[in-house]
């Protein structure tokens, strides 16, 4: 067997490894506390009031493409009326803005908890 077949086989045994070492852990460490006699409703805690996922990821994936948006065209304006090198210029800029509009994003995603 050659060196390319062997990188999946042990990608697929390294992500089969981490799942099953969680899931393992989790199992023992609810069994641990079952049999000191806590209550199983701690595991349910904070799933029946939040807010879907779907929504977070929604809000997050649109304010990463504003920011990255806002970026291409502050680029162009920076592009256009400086000397500054396009090669520069576009990705910081479009990195920036879209990580402050992923931060603006997690930001409202905690206000979406609240309500």
């Amino acid at each position: 067997m050659g060196p390319q077949i062997l990188v999946p086989i042990s990608l697929f045994l390294m992500i089969f490894g981490i799942i099953y070492l969680i899931y393992s852990t989790r199992n023992r460490e609810r069994l641990a506390l079952i049999e000191k006699g806590v209550d199983a409703s701690i595991f349910m805690k904070g799933k029946n009031n939040s807010t879907p996922i779907w929504k977070v990821l929604i809000l997050n994936f649109a304010f990463l493409l504003i920011g990255s948006g806002i970026g291409i065209f502050i680029a162009l304006l920076i592009t256009t009326y400086t000397s500054l090198q396009d090669g520069a210029v576009y990705p910081s800029t479009i990195f920036t803005m879209a990580g402050i509009g992923l931060l603006v994003g997690f930001n409202k995603s905690k206000d979406l908890d609240k309500e």
